[in-house]
């Protein structure tokens, strides 16, 4: 199997799990499957999230979630080189719903949580790809939630780069 290919079986296990009853996500996940989610670079909190959303919410999809797991893997991959960081986000340490840039409201708050999320420093209380997140990303066009974090990835430090690239973004 692939690393995809376990992903979805994991996915789809812990979803099965989720729809009857076990709302756990501690007991959703073996030691083996801990470590795998660590060789990607995610928490066992973080696939869960995304579970939890599809079965109550039916959004956002697993192949979205899929591919937010591929951009984690890749940044883990390349940027860091397979060193996990050690620093994790706090929710105080995250903009406030109604900050904005460049009269984007919410836009530094999903850019913080999208860089965080990228280098695994998101505390597992925080999701990006909530329901706030998605909002603002049907908001501004449909834009997709691994093509966002690319774009994080690709802008570095430089917020206006995100600016615009949310401006510009059509479907």
């Amino acid at each position: 199997m692939t690393w995809n290919d376990t992903f979805l079986t994991l996915y789809r296990s812990s979803l099965e799990k989720y729809k009857s009853g076990n709302t756990d996500f501690k007991s959703h996940y073996s030691d083996e499957d801990i470590a795998f989610l660590k060789t990607i670079g995610y928490k066992p909190r973080e696939l869960f999230d995304f579970v939890e959303d599809l079965a109550e919410e039916e959004v956002p999809s697993e192949s979205t979630a899929l591919l937010v797991a591929a951009v984690r893997r890749d940044y883990l991959t390349v940027a860091q080189e397979g060193k996990h960081s050690e620093k994790e986000i706090t929710r105080d340490e995250v903009p406030t719903f109604g900050d904005e840039l460049t009269g984007i409201t919410y836009l530094p708050r999903i850019i913080a949580k999208a860089r965080a999320k990228i280098k695994g420093e998101l505390d597992p209380d925080i999701m990006f790809g909530c329901g706030g997140d998605r909002k603002f990303l049907r908001d501004h066009g449909n834009i997709p939630m691994a093509d966002f974090l690319r774009n994080v990835w690709a802008a570095g430090t430089d917020d206006l780069k995100i600016a615009d690239y949310v401006k510009s973004y059509k479907a």
